[in-house]
């Protein structure tokens, strides 16, 4: 028996607000019944093209750096990270290493994402 990867799960202190702003940042639509205490992004889907994506609350806030993050691949690394910024992110730091460019924003609860220039 092999594994998929049915969803990401965000603990945070408020679900439908994190959910939401992930939901615009992934160009998707939150679930139906979205809850300060639980919300979700595809997994009403019918027929599911990605991973879903889910926010839980938990009752202690975040801490230290996060130990796993979503990077997000764009054609256009300027315009997307205004945008995002513009959803709610804030910006960390733009690296580059190589031939890779990309920019570390933080979500409205302070977890670190990547948006990486294709």
């Amino acid at each position: 028996m092999t594994n998929r990867l049915h969803a990401l799960t965000f603990d945070c202190s408020d679900a439908a607000e994190l959910g939401r702003f992930w939901a615009g940042a992934l160009g998707r639509e939150l679930d139906p019944g979205a809850s300060k205490q639980f919300a979700s992004i595809g997994l009403h889907e019918a027929a599911p093209t990605a991973p879903g994506w889910c926010f839980a609350q938990v009752p202690e806030d975040k801490a230290g750096k996060n130990r796993m993050h979503p990077d997000l691949l764009t054609e256009d690394l300027e315009v997307e990270v205004e945008r995002l910024i513009g959803l709610g992110a804030r910006h960390h730091a733009d690296v580059e290493l190589g031939t890779m460019r990309w920019t570390t924003l933080q979500d409205p609860e302070g977890n670190e994402f990547d948006v990486i220039a294709a």
